[in-house]
């Protein structure tokens, strides 16, 4: 082994957020991308190695793979750019993370495991806010009533979002939600219901979205109904319900072009980090009515995914992982996330 993994996207919000926190440990990633001036000027930063190349030079990709035992990919949006990587990763058999909080990369992931398994490598793509915390929660909901057959996960961010973040949410918008029944992703409308969430420091009405977990909680659980909500202001809320009628409108290039051109740049100073948290919240229950609640806090969420998605990397990179397709808490448990400093976790019933 090398001991050496890649952050490819580095020159990202996240990915350089990521880069720094891995030059506080220690750590001596390769970073890559496709814009070298930004790439270079980072790695130059923080005196690390740098690859440039696009995800379609098939030889470069295959190049920097041999360098590394890992891949942790920064570059959204993910329903474009996963594919690509983990075909290189199953062809040079490396291990594979992302950041994605994507329901499709989930899915197209999981549909790939048992080539994963068989190259004797492990997918995880989600080693960030999106879904580190949130699948801790639901696997230790499920621990606590393994009976259960209906899921609910709620989440508030005190916080701004990136320009990748925006940009990625920009393109799904008439897209509409997404909810696990009986097993299956199914389909609802944007904003397709609300209900009063009790966070413990704040009150809220939260919203249905198509969160990852919507994905992943049913492969680390079994849970076959699931719903995930969050918390939004009433405008948005508005928004959200208006793409069920505008939704096509908003999915145009011209449209598009137009939203992405003005998302601002970059994402939250260290000081707005700093001072912003998350909070959870998880209610499971079964057929007996027999349930359970439980809440759950944590640092913002650029710096969870930050640290969540190294301290995976570490795991990896000492041999701590399963072949195959891996969500977070599947792999290393429902605790996995009280690792994080700031992290704690409440049983409210």
């Amino acid at each position: 082994m090398t001991n050496k993994f890649l952050i490819y996207g580095a020159n990202g919000y996240t990915g350089e957020l990521i880069t720094r926190f891995a030059a506080e440990r220690g750590l001596k990633p390769i970073l890559a991308g496709r814009n070298e001036a930004k790439v270079s000027e980072l790695a130059a930063r923080y005196g690390f190695e740098y690859r440039v190349f696009s995800l379609d030079n098939t030889a470069k990709l295959d190049a920097a793979m041999q360098e590394v035992d890992m891949v942790l990919h920064c570059a959204g949006p993910f329903s474009i750019t996963s594919v690509p990587m983990v075909k290189a990763c199953l062809r040079n058999r490396k291990h594979y993370t992302d950041i994605t909080g994507e329901i499709s990369v989930f899915e197209t992931c999981a549909a790939m495991g048992n080539k994963a398994e068989d190259a004797g490598i492990m997918v995880m793509p989600g080693v960030g806010f999106d879904v580190v915390p949130s699948d801790c929660l639901a696997m230790h909901l499920k621990n606590r009533l393994p009976s259960a057959t209906h899921l609910t996960l709620a989440w508030y961010g005190m916080g701004r979002m990136s320009h990748g973040t925006q940009a990625t949410m920009t393109m799904n918008v008439g897209r509409g939600g997404a909810i696990r029944k009986d097993g299956k992703i199914t389909p609802v409308p944007a904003g397709w219901k609300t209900r009063e969430i009790d966070l413990g420091e704040v009150r809220r009405t939260g919203v249905t979205i198509p969160w990852g977990d919507v994905s992943t909680a049913f492969h680390s659980t079994g849970i076959p109904n699931i719903e995930v909500y969050t918390v939004v202001p009433p405008a948005a809320l508005k928004t959200m319900k208006m793409t069920r009628y505008l939704g096509w409108l908003m999915a145009t290039g011209f449209v598009q072009k137009y939203l992405q051109r003005n998302i601002p740049p970059g994402g939250p100073s260290d000081a707005e980090r700093e001072k912003g948290k998350t909070l959870m919240w998880g209610e499971a229950s079964d057929a007996d009515g027999n349930r359970v609640e439980s809440r759950q806090q944590g640092p913002e969420g650029y710096t969870l995914t930050a640290i969540a998605a190294l301290n995976i990397a570490e795991k990896i990179l000492a041999g701590n992982f399963k072949p195959g397709f891996q969500t977070p808490a599947k792999a290393y448990g429902a605790d996995l996330i009280l690792e994080i400093e700031g992290t704690a976790r409440q049983d409210i019933g």
